[in-house]
């Protein structure tokens, strides 16, 4: 059975690009770099870049990184002064940022988590919801 996200794989069109992004924006601790990828860490998480054609989409598909509220507000900050592009306004639970990587991958860091969001949730339902607990 499965168990747990393994890694995450980003195709990117510029390693170097990306692997800086990564490393100095987001805080990422590089691993090991080639000519066409890296791996990088961020706690638990293992990501891999990989060099190849990059396709966009336009749906909600993104990934979010947890943050502390107390740094969220310097993040926010950071990503406005590097004048790297926002991609929505948050609307949800939890202070947020939505903002793209190099390649346009849509990201977030995210003040809370799945039990904070569940207890909002609860208070002001999306149409339909029903809670599993």
């Amino acid at each position: 059975m499965l168990k747990e996200l393994n890694h995450l794989t980003l195709a990117v069109s510029s390693v170097d690009q990306s692997f800086n992004f990564y490393r100095h924006i987001l805080g990422f601790k590089p691993v090991a770099k080639w000519d066409t990828g890296a791996y990088l860490t961020l706690n638990t998480l293992w990501l891999c870049l990989s060099q190849d054609q990059v396709c966009r989409y336009n749906d909600y598909t993104h990934y979010a990184f947890s943050i502390d509220h107390e740094l969220i507000d310097e993040f926010i900050n950071k990503i406005r002064n590097e004048k790297i592009p926002e991609w929505k306004d948050n609307t949800s639970e939890g202070k947020s940022i939505y903002f793209l990587d190099p390649d346009g991958h849509k990201l977030e860091a995210h003040v809370g988590n799945l039990a904070t969001r569940i207890r909002e949730c609860k208070k002001r339902p999306y149409s339909n919801m029903v809670f599993f607990d």
